[in-house]
């Protein structure tokens, strides 16, 4: 209980003296990639404080010059962190609109230019999508959860069609990736946080431009296929 108090106080006044240093910073740059390292050092501080390890495997598969379209199985609330603290790439979220109505938090994301995105408004989620787009076609890589929640027991959901949707109208190369043992660090509907080890596996990249709209399902399943296969294969990493 003392680690999981330390861990939750840590990120409160983390998330509100990172975040206003975010937003001060924004003003200052233009392209946000200064505000993503602050993210990044936020993810890294939380996990320490919680006394989590990350070992990243993969990297070979990402050249930091070129934009992907990031996918990552989502199971807890640490996956956050993770990402952001140990992926040594420059990206934008695409992510839930509920996130964006914390305070300094939400506004430290637009400040960034992550993306909010309402799926309970489809006229709105669509537009979500053409703004990522955009951002990609300028060389701007995005990171999306594509079950769109955590999953309750770390089996892979079904996965929202959106990111796909976004896959093939951007024609960047889409990459999977899958974290291990982040649910036994903190479950869904739980605040008890244990330390722990924590595997991101960043996998080789599939191209987008080989699908269309028309054929996006098909690019779903083969990215779910790897998901699924992956998160077996790796069952005890982490874990």
């Amino acid at each position: 209980m003392i680690r999981t108090a330390s861990v939750i106080i840590w990120t409160v006044v983390a998330t509100v003296v990172l975040g206003l240093l975010t937003i001060i910073t924004s003003f200052f740059t233009k392209n946000g990639n200064a505000c993503h390292r602050i993210a990044g050092f936020w993810g890294r501080s939380i996990l320490w404080i919680g006394r989590v390890q990350v070992d990243v495997k993969g990297l070979a598969n990402i050249d930091e010059q070129q934009s992907y379209l990031f996918m990552v199985n989502h199971q807890s609330l640490f996956d956050i962190p993770v990402v952001l603290g140990h992926l040594p790439h420059q990206f934008r979220w695409l992510a839930k609109a509920e996130l964006f109505r914390i305070p300094i938090f939400g506004y430290a994301m637009r400040r960034v230019g992550y993306i909010s995105i309402d799926r309970s408004n489809r006229k709105e989620a669509f537009k979500s999508l053409q703004e990522a787009a955009q951002k990609m076609s300028s060389g701007v890589s995005v990171l999306i959860f594509p079950e769109g929640t955590r999953s309750k027991d770390g089996r892979i959901l079904p996965f929202k069609k959106g990111g796909f949707v976004l896959a093939v109208d951007s024609g960047v190369p889409v990459v999977p990736m899958i974290i291990h043992g982040t649910r036994e660090i903190m479950e869904k509907h739980t605040f008890r946080i244990r330390p722990g080890r924590v595997v991101l596996d960043i996998l080789p990249s599939i191209d987008s431009s080989d699908y269309t709209r028309k054929t996006k399902d098909e690019l779903l399943d083969k990215v779910h296929d790897i998901f699924v296969s992956e998160r077996d294969k790796g069952k005890g990493e982490g874990e």
